[in-house]
């Protein structure tokens, strides 16, 4: 379960929000007048997410092409003509 935290712990205990973050490898929540308003997280578990991300968009342009009809290669068919391409 997410950790909330109001905004003024990120102003008076930024350190501790910093070690929980870094800690529970997971964001902190903050609140602004009792309403959700920001999160904080380690860069690694924002790199984390962002590199899920990029996958999974590559995944879908992968999909698309595939329905669309977009040619396929079998792997085997793929090493044997770079090789071949790079004369190995």
């Amino acid at each position: 379960m997410a950790t909330v935290k109001p905004i003024s712990d990120l102003r008076n205990r930024f350190k501790d929000i910093s070690t929980l973050v870094h800690k529970k490898d997971e964001p902190v929540i903050i609140t602004k007048n009792g309403e959700s308003n920001m999160v904080v997280m380690s860069y690694d578990h924002y790199r984390k997410i962002t590199t899920k991300m990029e996958l999974y968009e590559k995944l879908a342009v992968a999909e698309a092409e595939d329905a669309a009809g977009a040619p396929t290669y079998e792997l085997d068919d793929v090493i044997k003509d770079v090789k071949k391409h790079l004369g190995l």
